[in-house]
């Protein structure tokens, strides 16, 4: 029976600070996904106060296996560190945690959502065009390092 064959699904839920080391370590561990300074802890908890209810992490018999931290300033959606386990890729994972982030921010009235991604990310930008993303040429993206080291 097909059925029998079919993983459990996996679960949603918003991200907390306690899972701040299980979600560190699985961005360690993809590929595309960049650790800074600005992800420390102390960091982290500041993003997910500033912005509630919007970073969700996916679940799979109790262990976390992806996450995507959403934000927003009040006009532009950012989503920040998409990640899944290589194992359980190609299962709905990812597109379900974009779906939730954008529809969090839908609810507080932010339509227009970025996310940055690595030219080199062969995974992460075959994903985002897929999944009817835009990639913008007509933009640059500038960046400046205030009081941080070189990987802030």
């Amino acid at each position: 029976h097909a059925d029998a064959m079919k993983p459990e699904p996996f679960q949603l839920r918003e991200m907390m600070l306690s899972d701040y080391e299980a979600v560190l370590g699985l961005m360690r561990r993809t590929p595309g996904v960049s650790v800074r300074e600005a992800d420390s802890e102390a960091a982290i908890a500041r993003f997910l106060e500033h912005n509630p209810e919007l970073s969700f992490v996916a679940e799979d018999g109790g262990r976390l296996v992806g996450c995507l931290m959403a934000g927003h300033d009040g006009r532009r959606g950012a989503l920040y560190h998409l990640a899944v386990d290589a194992e359980c890729r190609r299962r709905g994972i990812a597109s379900a945690l974009v779906a939730r982030c954008l529809a969090a921010l839908e609810a507080l009235g932010i339509h227009k959502t970025h996310v940055d991604v690595f030219r080199s990310n062969a995974d992460g930008n075959a994903f985002w065009a897929a999944a009817g993303w835009t990639r913008r040429d007509d933009v640059h993206r500038f960046s400046m390092i205030c009081g941080g080291g070189s990987n802030a």
